[in-house]
């Protein structure tokens, strides 16, 4: 089934083009707000399920026609794993597995506008990933049971001010900021995803291909990473689990910008870029310029803290 949220964050159904208005059918789900109603309704998912297959036959509206929302809007937790690729076969062996919090506050939907904070950064980058979504509480899992804590999956970017190193705290700073994790633009509960690690991710800059790589490329797949985290933290239902993306395709994002990212399945997630100081830089990938014998991040060109 594929979840969303649409105008004034009513639940919907997906069907084809069209989205169906389920939000009746969970009205009686203890709730404050659009964050905690699709937890509640992911924690009550087996006494919801057939209800919602039941009321999703109904009639809907054009989907291109409604406001769609982030799916997950308030989450407990935001983890995203670190340097979590083998980057098409280019690192001899797995990074150390790693991960760090982002604000569930960082979180826009589909449509949405990404900003560029006025801050001094290298290059601000946002990286394509499979998300998974946490269905029941996980504490110490081991990895044989993993999976069996996954309600779903979302498209998620990971945005990130490089090197905001000027202002302390320097990783918060680069990842935490407002409007940095686009996800959507709806939820696909995990009946629907028949193999998370064979999945095709693909993210364009105005029309240009730019990431392109599948998760088959893993280092830590997605047992392994629920493992490790839920032995730091406990993951809570509708919590998102970002598992990392290959960098080779990256590449600077600037004022104007149209993002767009598809993971087989999951739809396809749109958002603008804003930066009121209209900075430059080229458009080369990482790859692209590790090509050419160059080193470091794309030089920023031109607009507030460009180098001479």
């Amino acid at each position: 089934m594929k979840l969303l949220y649409f105008n004034d964050y009513r639940l919907g159904v997906l069907k084809g083009e069209s989205v169906v208005d389920v939000t009746s059918v969970v009205q009686n789900v203890p709730h404050t707000g659009p964050g905690n109603l699709i937890i509640g309704v992911i924690e009550r998912w087996p006494e919801l399920r057939n209800s919602l297959e039941k009321a999703s036959t109904g009639s809907g509206v054009p989907v291109a026609q409604v406001k769609i929302r982030p799916p997950l809007p308030k989450p407990v937790n935001v983890d995203c794993m670190a340097v979590n690729y083998m980057e098409d076969g280019t690192r001899k062996e797995a990074a150390p597995i790693n991960a760090f919090h982002k604000s569930p506050g960082c979180i826009v939907g589909h449509g949405d506008t990404v900003v560029l904070p006025d801050i001094a950064l290298s290059i601000f980058e946002g990286e394509a990933e499979l998300a998974v979504v946490i269905g029941k509480r996980a504490k110490q899992v081991p990895a044989s049971r993993a999976m069996e804590h996954v309600f779903g999956y979302v498209n998620f970017i990971d945005g990130s001010a490089r090197d905001a190193t000027t202002l302390g705290n320097s990783f918060y700073q680069v990842k935490s900021r407002d409007t940095f994790a686009p996800i959507g633009p709806y939820l696909v509960t995990a009946d629907e995803v028949r193999d998370p690690h064979k999945l095709q991710v693909r993210l364009w800059v105005n029309g240009v291909l730019k990431q392109n790589y599948n998760t088959d490329d893993m280092a830590n797949k997605i047992s392994r990473c629920i493992e490790w985290i839920s032995g730091i933290h406990d993951l809570e239902p509708g919590d998102i689990l970002a598992t990392g993306t290959n960098h080779r395709g990256l590449s600077a994002l600037q004022n104007g910008d149209t993002v767009e990212l598809e993971i087989d399945g999951l739809g396809r997630l749109t958002v603008k870029i804003r930066d009121e100081l209209n900075r430059t830089w080229a458009r080369e990938t990482r790859l692209e310029r590790e090509l050419k014998g160059l080193k470091g991040y794309t030089p920023q060109l031109s607009g507030k803290y460009a180098k001479a």
